[in-house]
């Protein structure tokens, strides 16, 4: 990573970068820079049963089973824009690898594709955890790609800022 995007990061900048895929798959990967510990910024990302709480556009969120680090995890969040607006349910397969990387995987619900995952990283250069969110979108219903980033251009500072905000109160 170069010097002058750590220093955008430590600034309060969030990295978004989407990229088209074939079969109308869109691709997203963004980072953030939080002021807390690997340890807190995973506290936060894995209390599935309270995301709701501070995550914009999740509206419920909960954990249904839990066999060592692979969760099954139901939710249903908001995506859309304006007047667009759709509720939409999916359930997840998640793989966590304490502290690195969360991976996850819709097993049912309302995408074609939904799958990513979260990695948190530290640097000698940063104080500090970057986390990164990278996934691989394509709903069931009809969006096209373009409505698709650009929902997510929208979407994702709030989330990431959220998950900043929570773990750097922890």
């Amino acid at each position: 990573m170069k010097e002058t995007e750590i220093q955008q990061l430590q600034k309060g900048d969030v990295f978004i970068n989407l990229t088209y895929l074939p079969d109308d798959v869109v691709s997203v990967s963004s980072k953030i820079h939080i002021n807390a510990t690997p340890e807190h910024v995973w506290k936060t990302l894995t209390d599935y049963d309270n995301l709701s709480s501070y995550l914009p556009k999740v509206i419920g969120s909960h954990v249904v089973e839990r066999h060592g680090n692979e969760i099954t995890l139901d939710q249903t969040g908001k995506t859309g824009i304006f007047i667009f607006e759709k509720v939409v349910h999916f359930r997840l397969k998640i793989r966590e690898e304490f502290p690195d990387s969360i991976s996850f995987e819709q097993i049912s619900g309302d995408f074609l594709v939904y799958q990513g995952e979260w990695i948190l990283e530290t640097s000698s250069t940063i104080q500090g955890t970057l986390l990164s969110y990278n996934a691989k979108l394509k709903p069931l219903f009809f969006a096209p790609p373009i409505l698709v980033s650009f929902v997510q251009w929208q979407d994702l500072p709030g989330i990431l800022k959220a998950h900043k905000q929570r773990a750097e109160a922890v």
